[in-house]
């Protein structure tokens, strides 16, 4: 039998590894495209149209005229709309079952939808926050929020991803149930409107790249 000389075998040697150093890299997992449930948090009415408790209210709005995503269907337990950003489907909404009760209508969406409680992102005001500051977080405690109270109670889960907006505390102790059922003014007003688009472009953020880029962009 002919030998091979060695050049032609370390040639060929060379070839196979520049051809496999040369594949599309794999990519380890699918991108999440799973459907997204925004809530903002708020009391129904318009008796707390605009007032502080209901910044969660404001935030979806504005998410609504950004997304086109018309909220137009009226259940008992939350005023929702469908429809996509980018390539995911997503459904906003606004519970009707007033603070105190959010988690009423998260375990409605959730029931309705199949989505997991990662797969939901939860906007809401925060008095332990300067008025205007953001914190974006994959879960934790209610910290006294009684909104955030109900839905880990309903869930049984406080790992569901959350954006904190501050509204500040009242100048008076005491005042903390006048103060969130206040409207802003003034100065206030320009203020949170600023902060309304930011809480916008974090969940942009959120949806598209991933929750921990947006705690490090928008905290």
């Amino acid at each position: 039998m002919q030998e091979v000389p060695q050049e032609s075998q370390a040639l060929e040697t060379l070839s196979e590894t520049v051809q496999e150093r040369t594949k599309p890299p794999r990519h380890s997992e699918e991108p999440d495209r799973s459907m997204k449930v925004i809530v903002g948090l708020g009391n129904p009415g318009d008796r707390y149209r605009n007032t502080r408790h209901n910044v969660g209210f404001m935030c979806v709005d504005l998410l609504s005229r950004r997304w086109n995503i018309d909220l137009k269907e009226r259940r008992a337990k939350a005023i929702l709309g469908r429809g996509r950003f980018q390539e995911r489907e997503v459904v906003l909404a606004k519970p009707r079952t007033f603070m105190n009760r959010s988690g009423d209508a998260i375990s409605y969406l959730v029931a309705r939808f199949g989505v997991k409680p990662s797969d939901i992102v939860v906007i809401y005001d925060e008095m332990d926050l300067p008025l205007g500051k953001l914190r974006i977080r994959p879960g934790g405690s209610p910290a006294g929020h009684n909104g955030i109270r109900s839905i880990i109670g309903e869930l049984r889960t406080q790992e569901f991803p959350r954006v904190r907006v501050g509204i500040g505390h009242p100048d008076n102790q005491g005042g903390q149930v006048s103060h969130v059922l206040n409207r802003f003014q003034g100065e206030e007003a320009t203020e949170i409107a600023n902060v309304i688009q930011r809480v916008a472009e974090a969940v942009d953020c959120i949806l598209g790249e991933n929750i921990t880029i947006a705690m490090n962009r928008f905290n």
